[in-house]
């Protein structure tokens, strides 16, 4: 088994971005399955068409992308991608979309097809806060996570994928009072337990993974 995994370059005025930080400490084989790592940019339309270079020339199994969220405690593990770009900021290139569809003959929305619920429990079981997130904002960490499932349904590949949203790191807070944030060895560690559970499991747990709002 081959495992693409991605993380982003740092945006927003970071010098870091705790994606690719924690993606760069993973393993290159975890439970048997090779671990392919890709730094890809945070810029909307670039940052796929770099996926899915990547994806024609790997090959992999399974794809799961990573992305920084600030301000959240958990790795967040992502259910569901939207067919809009509306920035709040503009990307590493400047470009800054508002209510732009990301594919014009794409779903409303794609839906993650890896065990996100499996995922959750994994992550929680060697200590590290997890949860399922119905949202993965409209910024370029949606846009990837939407491009690579419809990718994936366009072209028919046996893929699985989906997207992970991780928080903050030490570093990044010195100067952001009362910021959730996680240790960098905690994240690679959350994300390894991520890859586990997609390796072993072909199908997601049937348990409760939903939230009133």
């Amino acid at each position: 088994m081959k495992v693409l995994i991605t993380g982003f370059d740092p945006f927003g005025g970071e010098k870091i971005n705790p994606a690719w930080e924690a993606v760069k400490g993973l393993k290159d084989e975890i439970e048997g399955a090779e671990i392919v790592k890709l730094q890809i940019p945070t810029v909307f339309k670039k940052s796929a068409e770099k996926l899915f270079e990547n994806i024609d020339a790997i090959n992999p199994d399974v794809v799961i992308c990573v992305g920084q969220a600030g301000g959240r405690f958990e790795l967040s593990i992502e259910r569901v991608a939207i067919n809009l770009d509306d920035g709040r900021i503009p990307d590493n290139n400047g470009y800054q979309p508002v209510d732009v569809k990301i594919f014009e003959d794409g779903e409303n929305a794609y839906f993650s097809t890896l065990p996100i619920k499996a995922m959750v429990e994994d992550v929680k079981k060697v200590g590290i806060p997890s949860a399922i997130s119905n949202t993965a904002g409209t910024y370029v960490c949606n846009h990837i996570m939407y491009s690579l499932l419809y990718y994936i349904n366009k072209k028919n590949l046996a893929i699985r994928g989906g997207f992970i949203h991780v928080p903050y790191i030490t570093e990044q807070v010195l100067d952001k009072k009362n910021t959730p944030y996680m240790d960098l060895n905690t994240i690679t560690r959350g994300l390894e337990a991520c890859i586990k559970a997609v390796i072993n499991n072909e199908t997601d747990l049937k348990i409760s993974g939903g939230k009133e709002f």
